[in-house]
């Protein structure tokens, strides 16, 4: 899987001149294998906003997101307590939570140091 994805994070086009030249998969092929390797949660599906979907290997711990959101870099930030959904909304009593995805956007390392003074 880590050769389909390419990297953690990775969108479908990272994967698709690997899966189509060494694995003879169609586009529409590996979209399938992502859907079902996500329902079976052995991947994770993130989204986002204004990116495409992505991949990521890292499941089972309700883990967040820190986005660039100049370039597009994406790292992982643990759960704020260890164990999902790890955050709880204020004065819901009404459904049973699961998880919590937060996503935290600003602009990384490399894009502070690029951007003029």
């Amino acid at each position: 899987m880590d050769r389909v994805l390419g990297l953690a994070h990775a969108d479908v086009q990272a994967g698709v001149g690997v899966a189509e030249t060494s694995a003879g998969m169609s586009r529409q092929g590996l979209y399938n294998v992502l859907e079902d390797l996500t329902g079976a949660g052995l991947i994770r599906r993130i989204e986002p906003a204004g990116s495409p979907t992505r991949y990521e290997l890292r499941v089972g711990d309700n883990n967040h997101h820190l986005v660039c959101r100049q370039c597009g870099l994406i790292e992982d930030v643990d759960c704020a307590t260890g164990v999902a959904p790890c955050l709880e909304p204020v004065g819901r009593t009404d459904f049973a939570i699961e998880k919590a995805e937060i996503t935290w956007w600003g602009l990384c390392v490399r894009c502070r140091r690029e951007a003029p003074q």
